[in-house]
């Protein structure tokens, strides 16, 4: 019996099949990890920015004229790609906003994209150093898409999936190479926005490393805050808690919490990408010591107790202020509880807790 193909529906990913219409409009694809030994971590943001001489077709990944991140024409728009690798004993390397990249990254929203078959993903700096190379593997299910409006058109849509495996090489900036098993965590973005009005943000996740090294992890939370400049009730935010690789209970935003207190020595963070502090750029307020998150929705009751340890400060250029949009990566220890469906939680492990903003003249 001939059984026909079935036509694929929908585009193939990982964005929809939509022009960049306005010098505003962005696309991201974003990964961070934490190696099972909580020693290393791995960061690498690949975005397309849109052109102010009319709709560009593109995707993150390298421009498919063959030239550096970082260049671009009118028609294929701002294509920039930046890495950055922790070492406990290391500390911080980064590459400038024109890493190498693939032409198609990796990615779960990909499609056709089965579970556990893994993929190749390497970002390199043009001196070769930091560099990873490494297979990544998805395990989960994405959270729904979710969408923040503020100002006066614009917009974020952001789509997370956590349980993502790694191994590989990772390289840092003094050359030294490391094989490693990562846990970590990966998401698209699509909207339009400038960074003074889209404020500030705090994003973060945690996966539960206690189960097998080649599934889903017991428990995976990801949690979301966005600070618009204006209007006053634009502020979103949500917790998302995944168990063995499938979405269980999402939180939003009237049914938080959060809290902050202390801050983070200043020894401890480091400016990227390099050539920023050559460049004046202005100190940031400090970063928080430590994120309280506090979750209820009738009987389901979530806590995240994160404590900042070291943070990479990337320094966005911003299109439309004097300021760099400032992006803390911040690594951690962060203990998670509660109960939720009536099955209690609990476990403590490393996380990735973003501070960002500042762009505001």
């Amino acid at each position: 019996m001939f059984t026909p193909a079935l036509p694929r529906l929908g585009p193939q990913g990982p964005f929809p099949h939509a022009p960049l219409a306005h010098p505003l409009d962005r696309k991201w694809l974003h990964y961070a990890f934490l190696s099972r030994c909580g020693q290393q971590a791995l960061i690498a943001n690949l975005s397309v920015l849109g052109s102010s001489t009319g709709s560009v077709h593109a995707d993150p990944g390298a421009p498919a004229t063959g030239r550096r991140s970082g260049t671009g024409t009118a028609a294929e728009g701002q294509h920039m790609a930046i890495l950055l690798l922790y070492g406990e004993e290391r500390g911080w390397s980064a590459t400038q906003f024109n890493a190498e990249q693939p032409e198609l990254p990796w990615s779960a929203f990909r499609l056709p994209h089965p579970h556990g078959e893994p993929g190749a993903f390497r970002v390199a700096a043009r001196s070769a150093a930091p560099e990873v190379d490494v297979q990544l593997t998805r395990t989960s299910r994405p959270c729904t898409s979710q969408c923040a409006p503020f100002g006066g058109d614009e917009h974020l849509r952001w789509q997370s999936e956590p349980g993502v495996l790694g191994t590989g090489t990772l390289r840092h900036g003094d050359g030294t190479a490391t094989e490693t098993d990562l846990l970590g965590y990966h998401e698209r973005v699509r909207g339009r926005w400038s960074w003074p009005t889209l404020g500030g943000w705090v994003f973060g996740f945690v996966n539960d490393p206690s189960g097998p090294v080649d599934a889903a992890p017991p428990f995976a939370v990801v949690f979301t805050l966005i600070q618009p400049a204006y209007p006053a009730d634009a502020a979103n935010g949500s917790v998302m808690l995944w168990r063995d690789g499938r979405m269980i209970r999402h939180f939003p935003r009237r049914d938080l919490r959060v809290a902050v207190s202390g801050s983070l020595d200043r020894d401890r963070v480091a400016m990227v990408p390099p050539l920023a502090g050559l460049l004046g750029t202005p100190p940031m307020a400090a970063v928080p010591g430590r994120l309280l998150i506090t979750a209820r929705l009738g009987d389901d009751r979530l806590v995240l107790d994160f404590r900042s340890h070291s943070a990479g400060r990337i320094c966005n250029p911003s299109e439309t202020s004097l300021h760099p949009f400032s992006v803390h990566e911040t690594l951690g220890p962060c203990t998670v509880e509660g109960r939720v469906g009536g099955r209690r939680i609990g476990f403590h492990t490393g996380g990735i807790v973003e501070f960002a903003g500042g762009a505001h003249d």
